[in-house]
């Protein structure tokens, strides 16, 4: 079998880390494959920060960031866009 320097075995997956072999593989595209490819990471990245703000969100995390904004807003101190 001819050697494939864009194929990422078990072995040699197992010897780099997982970045690594992401990297190895994305060289290895064709440039309509990594067209696609970066529409589907773009993606993936966008429903990845949705749910960790959606989290936060229901977690609290931006309530005193939130009653901070108000506060300054009641008092005049923000500018209208």
């Amino acid at each position: 079998m001819a050697s494939n320097p864009g194929r990422v075995d078990a072995l040699s997956f197992n010897a780099m880390t997982k970045v690594e072999a992401l990297k190895s593989a994305v060289q290895c595209l064709t440039a309509e494959e990594l067209t696609a490819f970066r529409v589907w990471l773009a993606e993936y990245d966008w429903q990845v920060w949705d749910r960790q703000i959606e989290s936060d969100s229901k977690s609290g995390k931006f309530a005193a960031l939130a009653a901070e904004a108000l506060a300054e807003f009641e008092r005049g101190e923000t500018t209208e866009l």
